[in-house]
């Protein structure tokens, strides 16, 4: 019998607008290491805006370059992608592209993003380093399944992007009871897939799947899907694996800092609208009560949203970091 394992996305995050360059790793493996010593805070200049060093040490912080990996290479390529920035955003002022309505929300939003990220992101770091072991140890205990009593299941599974009748393919293998009869309706459709062994693991399962699995019968093929992945899958087999010693304490305390998290972000939000004065209809709206989410079916996991599960399928990313071991 087939289980669809349904997502959903309904939960408040705090996020920051984060500005990243990426390559420049894949170009931190070749080239003279360059020089540090830099004569005065400017090194560049772009027509008549100046190019700092501090410009270019955060631009390679942002990118996640050690300073063992800063050959002339990497500071070559980081260094050009900082003079198209402002030579391109010259062009946009000359333009007076920054007087248009919608930019000037667009920069003002941006600006917003990285000062309320960066202030969320301090606040809850220091909560999270104040985690004592004593609270690490006390949430092990209180998880039984993702510490001691934790397993392994494998599982064989086909994955495949989504396709635009995804409630037709649900519909049309309900009944199916084998990976096989899975595989055959993908062929017989013509969506192309990969099939192959995977793991789930209870430490980092939601509790609702996890009983879901536990109370399976032999013959029960699951479905999950997200936005940009699809997997049938069924378990071959349950391992037995405790998760103890240092990896049960690194576990533990990042489930209480998401906890912490998740606290913070909705303890903001109530504090946000708590502190505002609406005008107009908006009154109204922001004071109706908020819809209540629906009700996972019986033979469902709890939407994804809530707590992903940890398939490894192409695309697919756990939200709970999996044990090592």
């Amino acid at each position: 019998m087939l289980h669809v394992l349904r997502r959903s996305d309904a939960r408040w995050r705090i996020a920051a607008t984060i500005l990243a360059v990426t390559g420049a790793l894949a170009l931190a493996g070749c080239g003279k290491k360059a020089d540090t010593a830099v004569v005065g805070q400017v090194v560049a200049h772009v027509g008549p805006d100046d190019v700092t060093q501090q410009e270019v040490d955060n631009e390679l912080r942002l990118a996640n370059v050690p300073a063992d990996k800063r050959t002339d290479d990497v500071v070559k390529a980081i260094l050009t992608r900082i003079l198209e920035r402002k030579y391109l955003v010259q062009q946009a002022i000359a333009a007076k592209i920054d007087r248009e309505p919608t930019i000037h929300l667009d920069l003002m939003r941006a600006r917003e993003n990285i000062l309320a990220g960066a202030f969320a992101q301090r606040e809850v770091g220091q909560k999270a380093t104040a985690i004592s072991k004593s609270e690490v140890d006390g949430y092990i205990q209180g998880h039984p399944d993702q510490f001691d009593r934790r397993r392994i299941f494998e599982i064989e599974q086909v994955s495949f992007a989504p396709i635009k009748d995804m409630e037709g393919l649900a519909a049309a293998t309900k009944d199916y009871k084998t990976i096989d009869q899975v595989e055959a309706k993908l062929n017989q459709l013509g969506i192309k897939y990969s099939r192959g062994p995977a793991a789930l693991d209870s430490a980092t399962m939601p509790e609702q799947m996890l009983k879901t699995l536990d109370a399976r019968k032999p013959d029960d093929v699951f479905f999950v899907r997200s936005r940009s992945n699809a997997s049938f899958f069924k378990v071959a087999s349950v391992d037995n694996k405790p998760l103890t010693g240092d990896e049960a304490q690194a576990l533990g305390k990042r489930e209480l800092a998401q906890e912490l998290l998740k606290k913070t972000a909705e303890d903001t939000s109530r504090a946000a609208v708590a502190s505002t004065k609406f005008e107009g209809d908006y009154n109204r709206i922001m004071s109706a009560a908020t819809p209540a989410a629906p009700a996972p079916a019986a033979d469902a996991a709890p939407a994804a949203g809530e707590a992903a599960p940890a398939i490894a399928t192409p695309g697919t990313e756990p939200q709970k970091d999996a044990p090592k071991n």
